[in-house]
């Protein structure tokens, strides 16, 4: 896919009427008066090439998982697919309750203290994190190329950004990449805890970035590669909903428009020419 994808009005049942700050009508890109006064983007995915670090520690938390309650009755988990549906963006605890669901296996809740395993959902859930730490610590994690730039020109245009992720190690790989000082905001998996905010598809965290920016949600764009941030940022009633399909043959752009994108676009540098055109 070439250039940013739109999708066409009201394609939900219950969208309703779509506030100010949608893409220019022209389509070259050309900013106007509608431009969203801000905009909030997600982390993993959209401002870090690390959702293959998630989505791996994901594999090896619940395949350990699937063997030990079904033994070879269940196929092994999908990182590609049940990925982007089940725990792509959520809190951990959420995803892994969500894709347990979804397979028909039900484990008690436990407590956020359970060891990594598999008896427990909070369990499985530490069992994540620390396969996902180890990956860390092995592989490290880099901003997009296209990051930088991008936030550079939004910055010149006077667009304040926020990133958002439920991960508790969003804050210090933002600031490992070098972006935090192109960011006005961050909202991260500590400040969800802290505050008691929900997780995605819960708009909560989308909602607490926009407020800290001094933007109300129907003046602010959101960034997300996640079909869970997509639906969150509608249930939040923001202005623009942008899908950031990095996929190599943009197998992710259609979910995304039926999960309620406004806009489909392969990076971000095609994001800000696409919203907020060429500012010089």
């Amino acid at each position: 896919m070439s250039g940013a994808d739109p999708r066409p009005a009201g394609g939900k049942p219950g969208d309703g009427p779509r506030p100010a700050g949608g893409p220019p009508e022209d389509g070259r890109g050309s900013p106007g008066p509608r431009s969203p006064q801000a905009l909030v983007l997600d982390t993993d995915g959209v401002l870090l090439d690390s959702a293959g670090l998630h989505a791996a520690a994901w594999k090896t938390a619940l395949d350990a998982c699937l063997a030990a309650v079904s033994g070879a009755e269940q196929p092994p988990f999908d990182a590609d697919v049940e990925y982007r549906r089940f725990v792509d963006g959520r809190p951990r605890y959420d995803g892994a309750a969500a894709f347990l669901a979804a397979r028909g296996l039900a484990l008690p809740p436990g407590t956020p203290g359970d060891p990594p395993g598999s008896a427990t959902i909070w369990a499985v859930a530490a069992r994540k994190e620390r396969a996902f730490v180890d990956r860390l610590r092995e592989d490290g994690v880099a901003a997009f190329g296209d990051s930088r730039p991008a936030l550079t020109a939004l910055r010149a245009a006077e667009v304040p950004c926020a990133a958002v992720s439920a991960s508790r190690h969003a804050r210090d790989l933002i600031r490992a990449a070098g972006l935090a000082e192109l960011l006005t905001v961050i909202v991260d998996g500590e400040d969800a805890a802290r505050l008691g905010l929900a997780g995605k598809p819960d708009p909560a965290l989308f909602l607490r970035a926009a407020a800290l920016l001094g933007s109300r949600p129907q003046e602010t764009a959101v960034a997300e590669d996640a079909l869970a941030g997509v639906d969150a940022a509608r249930r939040g009633g923001f202005g623009l909903v942008v899908g950031v399909d990095r996929t190599a043959l943009r197998r992710a752009a259609a979910p995304l428009r039926e999960q309620g994108a406004d806009l489909v676009v392969p990076d971000l540098t095609t994001l800000v020419r696409s919203v907020w055109g060429e500012r010089r």
